[in-house]
């Protein structure tokens, strides 16, 4: 099977992956997204199936829109690479499903933001509607510090400072739950916990094993579902009366602390739905 994985810095997580493939004897072809230069006239790619790990939504993004017009499968698609990469598409697929999610709020100018974290009620989460790893998301706890923060947004003149994507304030236990699903299957999940409102590791969580119950794989199936499937990380967080709420779904996930912590080797079930995707063709 000629396999190729998209990428650009090589992460613990990428070389998890290629040690698996080369324990296969599996040939692949990393395909760096620093080098490349597409021909968009080009209609075929010498792969059957393409694993993408890069790091930067917006290459990610192009080059699978590029592979998937060929005919390439891909892991994960073009289409949940847009629907996860952006806040508000992911929101809008998971209240379309159904699925429990905090209340959002979307505005467009500083005023209406204002005003709809009056509606919301204080505190409030003010995020970007593209980013990861918790960066410029800000939890704002009363009308000051809102006027305060939407200024700035308002003075860094980018586009995508005027779309305020707001979401209740969620009072969760010290810690978020990250589940991973494959496919069908809700294969393993951590808590992140942290004294810190932000409970990302990326941030400093600290990762411990999550048992799955059916509720909890229920509902993180569903949220993949929602987005388009394949190999995605599903947030969630925990409410002081006993929900559960979708809170973001992440399409090239990061799983080098989750190992271990679960038992579950990660690497070794994505590769084995890579495959199967490619099988399928």
């Amino acid at each position: 099977m000629r396999i190729g994985v998209l990428c650009s810095r090589i992460r613990a997580e990428e070389k998890l992956l290629f040690t698996e493939l080369e324990r296969r004897g599996l040939e692949y072809e990393k395909i760096d997204d620093r080098e490349q230069i597409f021909n968009l006239h080009q209609r075929e790619y010498p792969f059957d199936v393409v694993l993408e790990r890069s790091i930067q939504h917006s290459r990610a993004l192009y080059m699978l829109k590029i592979m998937n017009d060929a005919g390439v499968p891909t892991v994960n698609s073009y289409h949940v690479a847009l629907t996860c990469g952006d806040k508000f598409l992911t929101t809008q697929a998971l209240v379309h499903a159904e699925v429990p999610t905090p209340r959002c709020l979307l505005a467009f100018t500083p005023e209406s933001a204002l005003e709809a974290m009056e509606q919301l009620g204080y505190p409030v989460v003010l995020k970007p509607v593209i980013g990861s790893w918790g960066r410029m998301v800000s939890k704002i706890n009363d009308r000051d510090a809102a006027e305060a923060i939407l200024e700035h947004r308002d003075v860094l003149g980018n586009y995508q400072h005027s779309i305020f994507y707001i979401q209740e304030y969620i009072d969760k236990p010290g810690r978020d739950i990250r589940a991973f699903v494959i496919g069908d299957e809700c294969i393993a999940a951590i808590y992140r916990t942290s004294e810190h409102w932000i409970t990302n590791t990326a941030r400093g969580g600290i990762a411990s094993n999550c048992p799955i119950t059916p509720e909890l794989a229920d509902l993180s199936i569903r949220a993949a579902h929602a987005v388009g499937g394949g190999v995605v990380a599903i947030d969630l967080l925990e409410t002081r009366d006993g929900r559960m709420l979708v809170n973001e779904v992440n399409y090239t996930m990061e799983f080098r602390n989750s190992i271990e912590t679960t038992g579950v080797n990660i690497p070794a079930r994505i590769i084995d739905y890579v495959l199967e995707v490619g099988r399928k063709g």
